[in-house]
């Protein structure tokens, strides 16, 4: 289960905020409210290599120690939003879009959805591992 017997399904919380941000996002970008720098880019990208590279180590370290079932679900929730941080961010650094392209400010959207997905479905991680059911 990925809710660890907690009230509410941490995973689909998640989710559900981070579509809200991604769409959010979107339409700040489109509307030219926020910009999208290189570097921002280059930042995200380079936190979600770290996320990647922390959880692959954190998980071979934890196999042994009898963690939850939630811990399985949850990771792949967390890997969509890793993955699909980087990839984003390398298509954004790699083709240029015009700061109010409808193109742009889909990725954009993406972008930030898949980096909040990162962040919130860590959280529901550490809740599953520090036992949020007793």
């Amino acid at each position: 289960m990925s809710n660890c017997f907690c009230r509410f399904n941490c995973t689909l919380f998640a989710i559900i905020v981070s579509v809200i941000a991604g769409i959010v996002a979107a339409l700040l970008n489109i509307t030219a409210v926020i910009t999208v720098t290189p570097a921002f880019l280059w930042v995200l990208f380079g936190i979600a290599v770290v996320y990647l590279a922390i959880t692959l180590l954190a998980s071979s370290f934890a196999r042994g120690l009898g963690i939850r079932n939630c811990v399985c679900s949850i990771l792949n929730v967390l890997f969509t939003g890793i993955l699909g941080t980087i990839l984003t961010a390398v298509i954004l650094l790699g083709i240029t879009f015009a700061a109010t392209s409808i193109l742009g400010a889909i990725f954009v959207g993406l972008l930030l959805g898949f980096f909040v997905l990162t962040i919130v479905t860590t959280t529901c991680l550490v809740k599953c591992i520090l036992g949020c059911d007793e």
